[in-house]
């Protein structure tokens, strides 16, 4: 017999999903309402008044008025915002600052208000009610749940509290789900990644576990030390294990490993979160890409990759987007952050609803020769590549080789892989073919012999893990970037002498 909440679940399923429904039909009417909101509410504060809020009635006076900024970009607002000014890019004060580490701003406060606070709690729920409501599964809600995540210990400045994301949402999590939520306190405290990972499997391991949630490659780890300490799948460990949730990265790299580690197939739910909101959360099991969150008081603009880093870009709604482009996402929400770039670029995979999938971030790509190869690209072809072999890897990353010692230049992959390839050249050589297929200004650079074929550089194991704590990155939100257009990360790789 299911339990009252279980049973309980099911309906509340129902309700949510009749609301998503409702404006997910009307996207349009949805989105002017957020932004005839956003304009209304932020008139009266410092960026309202230096931007003319009072005067702005269409989006057309919006983009004229409000030009598309970075963190940096920003900054001095925030910076008045953190020194305890009231008004500034939001009515009032933050609640919270989700403290990010920057590469090129050093610490970034990101706001998060008592307006925007609310959005991320709800699409979290709401993305395990979607699943109920669609698999009519909802016995996990009585089993224990776990999500990997950072130090729920908040600071504070000037009378806001600050901290991780993850850690600020902890803080949040439903009453009726505290008894099944671990680890607890204590471990979440834990500073080191190591040591708190040890400490989770010993409160988990004899626990019965029904969702496991946390960026993959974070997820893997605790797997392994499961399996390490009790010497059976992670499946068979936790019978009840159906359900893993994750966001971040793309699972398809990790998928075939995960599944191997499990002994099984288990559902999963991908959650698009950030510091700066949340965005999306995949809605259905059997659809490719994640509901655009349009009612969660952002604003989306878009910007095609491909021209972004022209004078003037064009600048366009959900209702001038089409499918299979790759766009950089420009946000405006209750938080504060106006026609904000955040970095990440996105694809859609469906007009009907809006859905997305994460193709990369703006900064990471590979284009030293004109290439434009992204993150989506390099994660498909190693897909592809590896697709009914033994092969399975566990992390990489890639990098162009601009002056080798000798020959043409080309991209070097550095990959750790579980299980080796039997002939690296066979490899390459499916690599080649997907790439030069899904890319093709790559495709012309090989066949001119400008580049010439990628190559594979070995890492050791568990290199990209020394890498990430060499670094002060190990665990929580982090995670390596899939390419670069410098070699910044191959040269530390190098110099830890983390390769074969």
């Amino acid at each position: 017999m299911p339990s009252f909440k279980a049973a309980l679940s099911k309906p509340f399923a129902k309700y949510v999903a009749k609301r998503i429904q409702k404006w997910s039909s009307r996207p349009i009417e949805t989105q002017q309402k957020v932004f005839e909101n956003l304009i209304s509410e932020a008139k009266h504060t410092a960026f309202g008044r230096d931007h003319n809020f009072e005067a702005i009635a269409t989006y057309e006076e919006f983009q004229n008025n409000v030009p598309v900024r970075d963190y940096e970009d920003l900054k001095p607002y925030v910076e008045r915002v953190v020194a305890g000014e009231e008004d500034i890019l939001w009515k009032g004060k933050p609640v919270y600052f989700a403290k990010t580490s920057g590469t090129t701003s050093g610490a970034k406060y990101i706001p998060i208000t008592k307006e925007s606070m609310p959005t991320h709690v709800e699409a979290a729920r709401n993305a395990i009610l979607m699943y109920i409501y669609e698999t009519g599964n909802s016995k996990f809600v009585d089993g224990k749940m776990i999500f990997l995540q950072g130090s729920p210990i908040l600071e504070e400045k000037n009378g806001i509290k600050l901290g991780r994301l993850s850690g600020i949402v902890a803080h949040y999590v439903p009453k009726y789900l505290q008894k099944n939520r671990l680890p607890s306190l204590e471990t979440n405290c834990i500073d080191d990644w190591e040591t708190k990972v040890e400490a989770i499997v010993d409160e988990t391991i004899n626990e019965d576990m029904s969702i496991i949630s946390g960026i993959p490659s974070w997820v893997q780890m605790y797997f392994e030390k499961l399996i390490e300490k009790s010497g059976q799948s992670v499946g068979d460990l936790f019978k009840n294990f159906n359900l893993f949730i994750f966001g971040g990265v793309n699972y398809e790299p990790y998928r075939a490993k995960f599944e191997n580690l499990i002994g099984r197939k288990v559902d999963s739910i991908e959650l698009y979160p950030a510091s700066e909101g949340f965005f999306a959360f995949q809605d259905q099991q059997n659809e490719r890409g994640m509901l655009l969150q349009l009612n969660s008081g952002i604003f989306y603009e878009f910007i095609e990759a491909e021209h972004f880093f022209e004078d003037q870009p064009k600048r366009l709604t959900i209702a001038d987007v089409k499918l299979s482009v790759n766009y950089v996402m420009i946000i405006s929400t209750t938080a504060g952050l106006w026609a904000y770039n955040i970095g990440d670029t996105v694809e859609f995979t469906s007009l009907k609803p809006y859905r997305v999938i994460v193709s990369g971030r703006i900064k990471h790509f590979i284009s030293a020769f004109g290439e434009h190869v992204i993150g989506k690209e390099v994660e498909q072809a190693l897909k592809e590549a590896t697709a009914n072999t033994m092969i399975s890897v566990n992390e990489f990353t890639v990098a162009p080789q601009i002056s080798p010692m000798e020959g043409l230049p080309y991209h070097e992959w550095f990959i750790e892989f579980e299980n080796q390839p039997e002939n690296d050249a066979e490899l390459i050589e499916a690599l080649e073919q997907s790439l030069q297929q899904q890319n093709s200004y790559y495709f012309d650079l090989i066949q001119g012999k400008v580049l010439r074929p990628l190559k594979i550089s070995k890492i050791k194991k568990d290199g990209f893990q020394t890498y990430m704590k060499s670094i002060g990155k190990l665990g929580g939100q982090n995670k390596i970037p899939r390419l670069a257009n410098d070699r910044k990360i191959a040269d530390r790789l190098h110099q830890l002498k983390l390769i074969k």
